[in-house]
């Protein structure tokens, strides 16, 4: 690996490509990581940590109205916006620091500036500095989509200025379906926010199955969700210290904010891969194949950049396998099916595996498991919450398929389930299984008759 400066040259030091450095570092790989803000990429600054905390704060308001049924008293209760937003900032500072550590510690040179590919093994810092390299490995993740076409766009905030609001809104319009979008409901709704989800599509969440996706719209609106489907946004103005919203069918309405979570998009903007000629999908993102790498062989790329699976575990795995690949002996491919997810609604969301609609298109017969119930906790708080389960299963093997589960804690089931999913249980060990009693798991090996409705 003589006649190069590294051996690899990480852009971006998210979860993938901190991961990649730290196990290439361990390898015996000479590494170095740029990146040009603060080290934890997505996840840990502006993404999953910091709304999962976000989550955390918006539920205690049903959990001391639920303490009543139980004999508790709720009296005094305060909410105060700028003490979350200060402790969330401590917490990812922490985090940040951890992250820097790790790095250190596994023989990684970080870099704290802006990185781009200026040739196949060379990158330009900001500095002007210039830097060779083996191999590179592209990890600079997405970026939030807001049209540019839409009239006042640029009076619109993403998920990134949300966790930094000055003032807790008192009414929040939200634009999307998917994860971002229903997550950001919740908590908004669950802080006291009015709170309205515009979503293009019939529904919330497409791509899950069907049955989540209404039960959960369904214990969204019971919240006081307002979710406003087959709708879009037509135009932005600003009024007064808020903006107010047309939609598409001509009906407007004022908020403090309008939130745009309709996905993310590959950052890729000015890192030079055009230039250098390095293949992209159709979305923008940087075509790679089994083992990560480009069109360009000293290339690589994992993550959110790669538009495959966008999941911080799966970035994660994905450097790891990369690292493992290129400087530690070994041959290593991502399995990118059977990937188990959460989605932190409330109720939150855990699945893996196929949808009923998917089995059915792919097996010649599909049997259903499913079943709706009120949550143990909600018969003494009095909550009008219910759960659900579903199990998609083979008709001819008796193989598990897919589970999903809408309730409290699914997205803890959803973990174990992933592992008895990819090892091919049948639903025939799901009922050998032997239940634990009383909880709300238990019903997931006590389901026995077929749903036929």
């Amino acid at each position: 690996m003589t006649g190069f400066d590294y051996d690899l040259f990480v852009i971006g030091a998210g979860s993938g490509g901190v991961r990649a450095a730290r196990i290439a570092a361990r390898h015996g790989a000479k590494v170095a990581i740029a990146e040009e803000f603060r080290v934890g990429g997505t996840c840990v600054i502006r993404g999953c940590v910091p709304k999962k905390l976000f989550v955390y704060a918006s539920k205690f308001a049903e959990e001391f109205e639920d303490a009543v049924g139980f004999g508790w008293t709720s009296e005094k209760i305060s909410f105060d916006w700028p003490t979350l937003v200060a402790n969330k900032d401590k917490e990812i500072d922490r985090l940040n620091k951890a992250y820097i550590r790790n790095l250190t510690a596994a023989g990684a040179e970080l870099i704290e500036e802006r990185a781009v590919l200026s040739g196949p093994n060379t990158v330009s810092l900001a500095s002007g500095r210039k830097i060779t390299a083996r191999c590179i490995l592209v990890a600079t993740g997405a970026t939030p989509f807001v049209p540019r076409h839409l009239p006042g766009h640029e009076l619109a905030i993403t998920s990134n200025e949300a966790f930094h609001l000055e003032k807790l809104p008192t009414r929040i319009v939200i634009v999307g379906g998917g994860y971002i979008a229903v997550e950001f409901a919740g908590i908004f709704s669950g802080l006291g926010v009015e709170t309205i989800l515009v979503c293009r599509g019939e529904q919330i969440l497409r791509g899950f199955d069907d049955d989540i996706r209404n039960h959960l719209a369904a214990e969204m609106k019971k919240k006081g969700i307002e979710i406003r489907t087959r709708a879009d946004i037509a135009r932005i103005e600003g009024s007064g210290t808020g903006v107010r919203v047309t939609l598409n069918d001509g009906t407007g309405f004022g908020a403090n904010h309008i939130m745009f979570a309709t996905g993310r998009i590959p950052n890729v903007t000015g890192l030079g891969l055009d230039s250098l000629g390095v293949d992209m999908t159709a979305h923008m993102a940087i075509k790679v194949d089994a083992y990560s790498q480009s069109s360009v062989p000293s290339i690589y790329a994992v993550g959110d950049v790669t538009n495959r699976v966008n999941l911080t575990p799966v970035a994660i795995r994905e450097g790891h396998a990369f690292a493992d690949t290129m400087f530690g002996g070994k041959d290593v491919k991502v399995d990118h099916s059977l990937v188990p997810t959460a989605v932190f609604s409330q109720p939150e969301i855990g699945t893996v595996g196929l949808t009923e609609e998917q089995a059915r298109q792919g097996f010649r017969a599909v049997d259903i498991y499913k079943t709706s119930f009120r949550p143990m906790k909600h018969t003494l708080s009095g909550r009008d919450e219910r759960m659900l389960m579903k199990l998609v299963v083979d008709g001819e093997t008796d193989r598990v398929l897919g589970c999903h589960i809408c309730g409290p804690d699914a997205g803890e089931m959803a973990q174990l389930l992933g592992i008895a999913v990819r090892l091919g249980a049948k639903k025939s060990d799901f009922d050998a299984a032997l239940a634990v009693h009383p909880t709300a798991a238990e019903e997931l090996v006590t389901m026995r008759e077929k749903w036929t409705g």
